[in-house]
């Protein structure tokens, strides 16, 4: 055989060994090697979906989408509904919520509309790089929509949690692109408590819902005890770490897009994945939903798993036909009321019993798993990470106060990884018009 011939044999071997591997990966084999997540701790999700589902309802008292079990939302609770057309393009539109039985204010925010060209603007303002944020990269048009909603509403959070009592949680939570903007919201929020009255820390918490990948691999485990992200088996969209503009620009070819990104991760070692600072991912503690197996047809009873990955935080694409379907929030909601319903029933616990000591007993669990994950991050020399400090990390003023140095190129970062408020809202809001002539022109050409 010549020498010809050879290199084509191992060519064609290699390639028939890789079409294998990316064929057969399902969406299961990500967190195959993770802990299942308890009820007490999966709880709240279900219920965060169903109030971020109300965002897309017309009249919340006959809903399009009525639940088929579990948590009904009160549309008495409801403190505020903004549409499209009070945002003006600053934001998705959402609601502010209270719900008096389980304690909390919620914040939830809807996800990408397909016809509204404000929320493309809001996913072509970045470029890798672009923004820089307590002490790593973000996604610079959702940092933008975040500040905008912090300062449009912040008077109104801030009076309902002194009204309401020191007790209630501040949730932020969002679907899609909103979980972009409710996970950066709950960033600048710890980073800003005094803006919401000096909520401590441990009150405060995001729920991204399908995620986008909208911060670095450093905040996205330095905020893992206050953000917590939820993916459906095969979702497409956390695992996507091709720039959002562009995920969006070719949604109407996106099969064609999404292998193309699969043979591209490839042939990138996970090395320097991990090492590049700029590369976007899901943010915080991963809770992913697991409901098919490998050459099995249909849905299984759903389960759980939970951790927070430093390596392989969703890094590979899954050929499925349900990458796109797994996305859709009415789907999350319905597969996460029966994945909490199963977990009940597994532990052998009443639906009504009250939670015993071994919540406090994950609750540390927790707490030593985002250490040990921020420990994971800085021996992987991750840039920006941070060796977390001895204090618990439930504490108000915990890990998220610390840094390591500071960028000498970029004025935004103190030493303390604290950022100004001034300075953030003055240069994320002055810009000039040319830039924003030259965002216009990006959009009308994607469309």
């Amino acid at each position: 055989m010549s020498v010809a011939g050879g290199a084509e044999c191992v060519f064609c071997l290699g390639c028939s060994r890789w079409a294998w591997k990316r064929c057969t990966y399902v969406g299961s084999d990500d967190s195959l090697t993770w802990p299942s997540a308890t009820p007490d701790e999966f709880e709240p999700i279900p219920r965060i979906c169903r109030v971020i589902l109300a965002v897309y309802e017309e009249d919340l008292r006959n809903p399009k989408f009525p639940p088929e079990g579990g948590y009904r939302l009160n549309p008495d609770w409801v403190v505020k509904r903004v549409t499209y057309e009070e945002t003006q393009g600053h934001a998705p539109p959402y609601l502010i919520y209270i719900d008096h039985e389980n304690h909390e204010i919620i914040l939830a925010i809807r996800g990408l509309n397909l016809v509204k060209e404000s929320d493309y603007k809001l996913l072509l303002d970045n470029k890798k790089g672009m923004q820089m944020f307590a002490g790593g990269y973000v996604h610079h048009g959702l940092l933008k929509s975040a500040i905008w909603l912090l300062k449009k509403e912040s008077e109104t959070l801030k009076q309902l949690w002194i009204d309401n009592g020191s007790s209630y949680k501040m949730i932020f939570s969002g679907h899609s692109l909103g979980s972009g903007v409710a996970a950066l919201l709950a960033v600048v929020v710890v980073n800003h408590r005094d803006r919401l009255g000096g909520i401590p820390r441990n009150l405060i918490r995001a729920y991204a819902i399908a995620p986008a990948r909208c911060m670095s691999l450093n905040l996205a485990v330095k905020y893992a005890d206050i953000i917590y992200s939820v993916v459906l088996q095969d979702d497409f969209l956390p695992r996507t770490a091709t720039p959002l503009q562009d995920i969006f620009r070719s949604v109407f070819c996106l099969p064609c897009l999404l292998f193309a990104v699969c043979l591209r991760d490839t042939f990138i070692p996970e090395g320097r994945k991990l090492r590049d600072p700029r590369r976007l991912y899901a943010p915080g503690r991963m809770y992913h939903i697991v409901e098919r197996k490998f050459c099995r047809c249909g849905r299984f009873p759903p389960e759980v798993r939970t951790a927070i990955p430093v390596e392989g935080r969703f890094e590979h694409i899954v050929l499925s036909a349900n990458a796109t379907s797994d996305h859709a929030i009415i789907w999350i909601e319905r597969e996460a009321e029966k994945a909490l319903h199963r977990m009940r029933e597994s532990s052998g616990k009443p639906m009504t019993t009250a939670p015993e000591a071994q919540k406090f007993e994950r609750l540390k669990t927790l707490e030593i798993e985002h250490k040990d994950a921020l420990e994971r991050a800085a021996s992987l020399n991750v840039p920006h990470a941070v060796v977390p400090a001895e204090q618990p990390i439930g504490d108000s003023d915990s890990v998220a106060s610390q840094e390591q140095g500071k960028d000498p190129s970029n004025s935004r970062l103190k030493s303390s990884g604290r950022t100004n408020w001034d300075e953030v809202v003055q240069k994320l809001f002055n810009r000039n018009e040319s830039g924003d002539l030259k965002l216009k022109n990006e959009i009308g050409a994607s469309n």
